[in-house]
This record gives C-alpha cells, structure tokens and sequence, in this order.
C-alpha cells in the first residue's frame, strides 16, 4: 500500500501512527509518499482572506482520485466537509485531546492589553475578542515548531494551538494554559485524525478497522453542523461534540469577528444519531448568520 501525506513534522507522526497501527491488522508493506499542498506553499496570508476549502488536503485526495497513493492522512479538522463523491472518510482513530492551548512565557491572565496575539485564525481572533483580552492581533504562519520558536524568541508575546499537535510532537511543555472546551470552543473534528480513501478501494476494509466509533460519531457530529450551515474558517464557528455512554453532548457556538456570539446550543442525543443531533444544531443556528 501506498500513503500520500503532507510533510510537515504533525503530518509525518500521524501517518506514522496509522502506519503502525495497520501494522497490527496487516502484513502488508506500506509506503509513504510525501506530497505538497497549497496551504504548505503560501505562507505569507491569513486563512481565512484566500479561498481556504481543502487548501492542507486537496492534492492529497486528488492523488487518492488517480491512485497514485491507496489512502492519505489528514487532520480531520481541515477536511472540507464536501468530498469528492468518490472519496470516503473510512477510519477516524481513537481522537487525542480536542482543547486550545495557550503557548507562552505568561499566563493568560498576565497576557496584558496590547499584548501581541499570533495567529491566522478567525475564530481564534475572535475567542480574543470575545473575552476582551485587546490584543494586538498578528498573522502567524509556519508549523508548530516554527510558531513555538517566534513565540519563544519574542516575535510576539503568545499564540494558540490545538493541545493535540503539541502532544504528537512531544512539545507539550511548551503549554503554558489549557482552555476549557466552553471558554475557548475548538473547530470540528480538531484532535482527530481521518483515513481517505476511494469508495471503491479494495483496501477500504483493512483501513476501517483501526476505526474507533466513539471518535467517528463525535466528529460526525461536529462536522455535520459546518456542512448543514455550508461555512469554512471565513466563520469564527467552534462545536464540539463528546460521548457519555450511549448519549452525545454537542455544543457548538457561532461568533462574529468581533466576539459577538450569534447563537450557541447546547444538544443532547443518541451517539447512533450523530448526524440528526448536528443537523438540528445548524438547524437551530441558521437564523442567525
């Protein structure tokens, strides 16, 4: 089998892991074929001013398209929500952690007005401004390490991540302060990673049983509310869904870019109804875009 992933050092360790645990069900040889996206090459724009559907995963899927690789490794949470119809999600594995990090020398709380903010994300900026924290909000690009070290150096005073990244990468001492999921709501299906392949692979059953349901049924969740109100990262939208049992709490919230929060629900239902519970939570939040 062939993998296309891209190549940065998060991507390499996540393939690495589904690599490892194929390992476990198969004898098959695995290949790694590093393949460059969009998002890699432009590094000098904020996300969400560039048409930024699949921008980390679309010459990804088109190798997977024309079988040039069997399957690629993405970050869930930058799968555009519509596939090519021939392109299937087949295995989400057992989800690291889905909280916002600050990444520091201060606190949050010692984080003063004025203070410079790295980051290129709207919803984070907006987290920002919704609790009035006056930063001087800058454009941060690069991977992680690459934005640990401008923070570190004093290109600006702090930036913000997913806790997931920092823990695959063994950074997590960098972690000065985790968010709680309400205080700073991350973007769908962050902390997990997705398995793509065609729908009619012949290696589709063997990916599908490192799957973990749990984990699929709370990403499901999420990114159905994304696809159901039809936005991207040009909304400051954060949902996360979690299992308690046979029950599945979503909460998902929409700000604008100023912290203004739209509408926000809290939903409760089956974790075999992952896709009703998020269509009813878009469904409730549609008014108000």
């Amino acid at each position: 089998m062939i993998v296309g992933t891209r190549g940065s050092p998060l991507a390499v360790v996540q393939t690495k892991y589904i690599i490892n645990e194929l390992s476990k069900i198969t004898d098959e040889k695995i290949e790694t074929k590093i393949i460059k996206t969009i998002g890699d090459k432009i590094t000098d724009s904020q996300l969400y001013n560039m048409d930024a559907k699949g921008i980390f995963t679309r010459e990804l899927d088109r190798a997977v398209l024309e079988e040039e690789v069997d399957f690629a490794v993405h970050s869930l949470k930058d799968v555009p929500t519509e596939l090519d119809e021939d392109l299937e999600v087949v295995a989400v594995p057992p989800r690291e952690s889905p909280h916002e990090v600050l990444v520091s020398k201060k606190s949050w709380n010692e984080l003063l007005p004025g203070s410079s903010m790295g980051t290129s994300s709207l919803r984070r900026e907006a987290f920002c401004n919704k609790h009035q924290k006056n930063f001087k909000l800058e454009p941060i690009r690069g991977n992680i390490e690459t934005r640990i070290r401008k923070v570190m150096e004093g290109d600006c005073d702090a930036t913000l991540m997913a806790e997931a990244g920092l823990n695959r990468l063994g950074l997590s001492k960098y972690i000065k302060e985790k968010f709680s999921l309400d205080y700073f709501t991350p973007p769908a299906g962050q902390g997990a990673i997705a398995v793509i392949t065609r729908k009619d692979s012949s290696k589709k059953s063997i990916i599908q049983k490192i799957s973990h349901y749990v984990s699929f049924q709370e990403v499901l969740a999420e990114k159905t509310v994304l696809k159901e109100l039809g936005i991207g990262c040009q909304w400051p939208l954060g949902a996360i869904a979690r299992a308690n049992g046979e029950k599945l709490d979503l909460y998902a919230i929409l700000l604008n870019k100023e912290g203004k929060v739209l509408s926000q629900i809290n939903l409760t239902g089956s974790l075999k109804e992952a896709c009703e519970l998020g269509q009813n939570a878009a469904n409730h939040m549609e008014d108000y875009m």
